[in-house]
C-alpha cells in the first residue's frame, strides 16, 4: 500500500501530488524559521507505540513555504495493516483557508472486510475516529475538512484466483492550535493520528486512556511485507 503516490488534499479545496517538487528547480527554500523548526523537533520526539512504524519522507513543495512528511506502517509480525501519511505545513505568513500558519494533512489506508466496506455508518464512523483521536489527547484545532472513501476491486480472468478485496481511505487535514512561540504541539498531534492508524487497522486500545475508542474489526489478508 504505497501512500506516497497518492495526492494529498491542502485543506484549502486544492490538491498536490506527495512526491512532486518544483518541474523547473529554480526555486530557492529560505531558512527554516523557528517555530517550524520546532514543530519538527517535536514530531522527531514523539513517543509512539511499537507496531506502528514511522519514518522520514520526502515533503510536497508546492503547498506550502515548509513542509515535512512522515510516512507510517502498522505491522503485526511480518505483515502490514495499514499505513499513511502525515505531513506538516507552514506558512509564516498565515493562510486564510487554514486561519493559522500551520496545517496538518494526512492519508491513511487500509483493507476492509467486504461486509464492513457496504456498511452505510463507515464513513461517518471513520471521520468520528478522526475527531475523536484529537479529542481525546485534549487537542485544539480548527477547519477540519477531508473525505472518506470506500473501494471495492472484483478480479476476472487471469487474476480470477484472488478474493475480492475492499479498501477505505481517510484524507483529512485540519489546522493545530498555535501555542507559545506560535508553535503547535505537533508531538501530540502526531500521536493522536497513530491512534487514528491504529484504530484503522483495527489494533486494540493502546491504553486505559484509549479505552473508549472503538476499534475497526481486523482486516482480512494483511499483506506480508
Amino acid at each position: 500500500m504505497a501512500a506516497d503516490r497518492d495526492p494529498l488534499s491542502d485543506g484549502a479545496g486544492g490538491r498536490d501530488d506527495v512526491n512532486e517538487g518544483d518541474r523547473d528547480g529554480t526555486r530557492t527554500t529560505p531558512p527554516a524559521p523557528p517555530p517550524f523548526r520546532a514543530a519538527v523537533d517535536a514530531l522527531r520526539s514523539a513517543r509512539l507505540r511499537p507496531q506502528i512504524e514511522v519514518e522520514p519522507t520526502p515533503a510536497p513543495k508546492r503547498l506550502a513555504p515548509f513542509a515535512h512528511a512522515l510516512e507510517a506502517t502498522v505491522v503485526d509480525g511480518e505483515q502490514e495493516l495499514a499505513d499513511g501519511r502525515l505531513v506538516l505545513l507552514h506558512d509564516p505568513a498565515g493562510h486564510d483557508a487554514w486561519r493559522g500558519t500551520f496545517r496538518l494533512v494526512t492519508l491513511i489506508r487500509a483493507e476492509l472486510e467486504p461486509e464492513m466496506a457496504v456498511d452505510p455508518l463507515l464513513p461517518d464512523v471513520c471521520w468520528s475516529w478522526l475527531t475523536g483521536a484529537l479529542q481525546a489527547r485534549g487537542l485544539t484545532y480548527g477547519e477540519p475538512s477531508g473525505t472518506v472513501t470506500r473501494a471495492s476491486s472484483h478480479y476476472f480472468g487471469g487474476l480470477s484466483a484472488r478474493p475480492a478485496a475492499s479498501q477505505i481511505e481517510i484524507r483529512a487535514s485540519w489546522t493545530p492550535r498555535e501555542g507559545l512561540g506560535g508553535v503547535p504541539d505537533t508531538g501530540s498531534h502526531l500521536a493522536a493520528w497513530c491512534d487514528l492508524l491504529a484504530q484503522v487497522a483495527g489494533l486494540p486500545p493502546a491504553g486505559p486512556g484509549d479505552a473508549s475508542v472503538v476499534t475497526l474489526p481486523q482486516r482480512r489478508g494483511p499483506q506480508s511485507r
